[in-house]
């Protein structure tokens, strides 16, 4: 009979990465962990269930968690624009068309508001094509895509560049990934008037005793912090990262669509306390209102079929997608979560309480899940 623990094994054995974590939850009494393989891949300490790892867009429910607490606290409403608190996208730019230069531009036709950061509906982020002008500076001035700590700028500068570069589409219309959580992260700091990290210890990490997850690894926890890969020239693990490396220190831009690391625990804490409709300890940290908007799809049925490259089969809440068909097994209408470019993925599914957790930490080279990935929940959902 296949274990979670085989089905972690299978692709650690095979030499593809050092180690994994996985978690499947039906409900507080039926949790089932695995921990396989070591940390690196010399085998310097076995693999453990508090092992830390980077999470990478696992960030991205948390972040958007984050800013419906300023909702619920009346700071800020979904409509409101953030032009009073991010007045460097007061005024922002659009291309005229996607396949414009950088310098042929309109006036946005109206606000960014909240609601379009939490949405990814706001006009700044990943097409299916990266080829397209608008796109490069993304990658060359803000340093989107795979999380480099050391590598960005303060939030302020950082803003300020997102400033001198147009936006790809008018708020409102397209769905594009990921830059909208790292903006909204610069949003709740400002609005909350601390810096990122502070607000989501005091609201989120604290309250949920998720005393491993942060923007960085204090030297006391060095040893448990995983090493990170990419696939080298021969096909195997290959280190990017050390546990000394960018993590070892606060970064000077908390990342808010990739920057934490975290636990299966800690996540787990995360999970349970969205589907208790934001409750933990018997303390509400969350109304039930701003939980079903992040859990429920917010995109038009055009949105979705133009982002089949990263959303296949789903829609988007706030800060996760949303399974809106069963194109594969695990694939169950409603169930929210997102997928981490460092081999990580959390999902909760709010109508039977289910959570699955894998933690990894082989690079993903493509928005398609890796073999370990789709065995995993193919092992969660039975089949």
């Amino acid at each position: 009979m296949t274990t979670l623990y085989n089905t972690l094994e299978k692709h650690v054995g095979n030499g593809s990465m050092p180690g994994a974590v996985g978690l499947v939850a039906h409900d507080d009494d039926r949790v089932e962990v695995a921990a396989v393989g070591s940390t690196d891949i010399e085998g310097t300490s076995p693999m453990a269930r508090d092992s830390i790892f980077r999470i990478a867009s696992m960030t991205k429910p948390v972040t958007a968690a984050a800013a419906m607490m300023l909702v619920d606290d009346g700071l800020i409403a979904l409509d409101d624009p953030v032009g009073p608190w991010l007045p460097e996208l007061a005024s922002p730019k659009v291309v005229r068309t996607p396949a414009s230069p950088v310098d042929d531009v309109v006036p946005a036709a109206r606000a960014i508001t909240v609601a379009d950061l939490l949405t990814f509906r706001a006009g700044y982020g990943f097409p299916s094509d990266f080829s397209l002008p608008a796109v490069g500076p993304l990658f060359s001035e803000l340093r989107q895509g795979p999380p480099q700590p050391r590598r960005v700028a303060a939030p302020d500068a950082w803003m300020a560049t997102l400033s001198r570069i147009p936006m790809l589409h008018q708020p409102g219309e397209v769905w594009l990934y990921n830059t909208c959580s790292d903006i909204l992260g610069v949003l709740i700091a400002r609005v909350a008037g601390r810096p990122l990290p502070e607000f989501l210890a005091e609201r989120l990490f604290e309250p949920l005793s998720m005393a491993d997850t942060g923007f960085d690894v204090p030297a006391g926890k060095l040893d448990r912090f995983t090493g990170y890969y990419g696939t080298g020239p021969t096909g195997g693990p290959e280190l990017i990262d050390a546990p000394d490396g960018q993590w070892s220190g606060p970064p000077a831009f908390a990342s808010g669509g990739g920057g934490l690391v975290s636990t299966a625990d800690d996540w787990y804490a995360f999970a349970r306390m969205l589907l208790a409709e934001g409750t933990a300890g018997g303390h509400r940290l969350l109304s039930p209102a701003s939980v079903r908007r992040m859990t429920t799809d917010q995109l038009t049925a055009s949105q979705r079929e133009a982002s089949t490259l990263f959303l296949e089969g789903q829609g988007w809440g706030f800060g996760g997608s949303v399974d809106v068909a069963e194109i594969d097994p695990w694939n169950v209408p409603g169930r929210y979560g997102w997928v981490g470019g460092t081999g990580t993925a959390a999902h909760l599914v709010p109508s039977t309480g289910t959570v699955t957790i894998l933690l990894s930490q082989l690079a993903m080279t493509s928005p398609t899940p890796p073999p370990l990935m789709r065995d995993f929940w193919r092992y969660a959902a039975g089949v």
